[in-house]
């Protein structure tokens, strides 16, 4: 099975049932939520959201239902969820908020999902996050509101009454990246670079590959035109790396997403635009997933087994899992099956027997290939460790296999 979550409906603006999770209010309007806030002396986190986000989704189905989640958010935070998107299935909640939602994204720049944003308990707004996290890691962003030394408006008041140094500045930099403040983002980087007289320390070259996006930006003439120097102190083939993924970014992804394109020639013009740049490893993956998302299977069986010939070693478990349910499901030669078994083991072994979704892709494989008591039993472990929400899904595929039925293939 692929890496896709199986996720109830969202209700909009909906609270949390779970006893144990995070609490979000339900029945207030913008203005009674800030109200709460104050009266309670609390911070107000507002998780702005889309219904066709899947990130999103992750975050309030998987999430925020936590115990040590809802423990943490409970005890710091009044918690509302704002609807950023509009759909015929809204409900009348939903309705009442969308001006306040409108005006939230204008006036805070929400442009990403999921965003959350901090007000202190007087509403004025102090922090940002964008984009989720596993719960351990989120709940250590979430702490970087409640400290002002850390809270990103706050800091940003700061360098708008002056605040120049350089320390403070590559902080700043960063952490408007992480706020997904890029215009700023890209204002403080190169403010702090001015102040240095040597960019090739290893400070420097991290710093400049952790704030360099664009083509436009300092850091990628330096890594293109310097990559020797680059190389010499961040290690080989950092810079490559680095404009390779700008180039496939501003090249070719962006020219892909019309109708009729012509994907070598979109390739083509990306390698003579910039000689320089060996695109050969990102292309080749990105061609495996234009055939894929094609349904190319002729094509995309050789080009599958090409690229895990050359690249096979740097392959991660999740894309090793992807590439052998892609084969599960559409390629019947008994030496790619062979391939894709080998590819699924290594994903099962490499997350320590602990995915019940690589376990699942492993027992089809194995199951395909005639190997049906095997496969059985990594399909139990597959039933064994999923979670509640989806034990049903794997627990149908055991029976099916138990039932010696071959004409199954598992919901993605």
């Amino acid at each position: 099975m692929r890496i896709i979550a199986l996720f109830m409906v969202l209700l909009p603006m909906a609270g949390i049932a779970q006893d144990q999770g995070t609490y979000f209010e339900h029945g207030l309007s913008w203005s009674e939520v800030k109200e709460k806030a104050k009266s309670e002396n609390k911070y107000l986190f507002v998780d702005c959201f889309t219904t066709w986000c899947g990130p999103c989704k992750h975050m309030t189905n998987t999430i925020f239902p936590q115990e040590e989640v809802g423990k943490f958010f409970n005890t710091n935070f009044v918690n509302v969820k704002v609807q950023m998107d509009e759909t015929d299935q809204d409900n009348e909640e939903v309705k009442s908020w969308r001006a306040d939602a409108k005006a939230i994204a204008e006036e805070y720049s929400v442009r990403a999902y999921p965003t959350f944003l901090v007000f202190s308990p007087d509403g004025e707004i102090v922090h940002r996050l964008v984009g989720g996290g596993e719960a351990a890691q989120f709940i250590a962003r979430a702490k970087e509101a409640l400290q002002p030394e850390t809270q990103y408006y706050t800091q940003l008041r700061k360098y708008d009454a002056g605040e120049r140094s350089p320390e403070f500045l590559k902080n700043m930099a960063l952490s408007a990246q992480s706020a997904y403040d890029m215009e700023n983002a890209s204002k403080m980087a190169e403010a702090y670079l001015e102040t240095q007289t040597d960019l090739y320390t290893e400070g420097n070259l991290e710093f400049l590959a952790k704030t360099t996006r664009s083509s436009k930006d300092k850091g990628f003439d330096i890594f293109l035109n310097n990559s020797d120097k680059v190389n010499a102190v961040l290690g080989e083939g950092k810079a490559s790396d680095l404009v390779a993924s700008i180039v496939m970014q501003e090249e070719v992804y962006a020219k892909l997403r019309g109708e009729d394109v012509n994907f070598a020639a979109v390739i083509n013009e990306a390698k003579a635009k910039y000689p320089k740049v060996d695109i050969s490893k990102q292309s080749e993956m990105l061609e495996i997933q234009w055939y894929q998302r094609n349904k190319d299977w002729a094509n995309f069986q050789p080009a599958v087994l090409g690229y895990m010939e050359k690249y096979g070693s740097e392959v991660s478990p999740q894309m090793l899992n992807s590439f052998a349910w892609a084969v599960f499901e559409n390629c019947e030669d008994p030496s790619c099956v062979a391939s894709a078994i080998a590819w699924s083991k290594r994903s099962v072994d490499e997350t320590e027997r602990k995915n019940p979704t690589f376990l699942d892709t492993y027992a089809n494989l194995l199951y395909k290939s005639g190997s049906i008591e095997e496969a059985i039993a990594y399909q139990q472990q597959a039933v064994d460790l999923a979670p509640d929400g989806e034990k049903e899904t794997y627990q149908a595929t055991l029976e099916k296999m138990k039932n010696g039925d071959s004409t199954w293939k598992t919901e993605q």
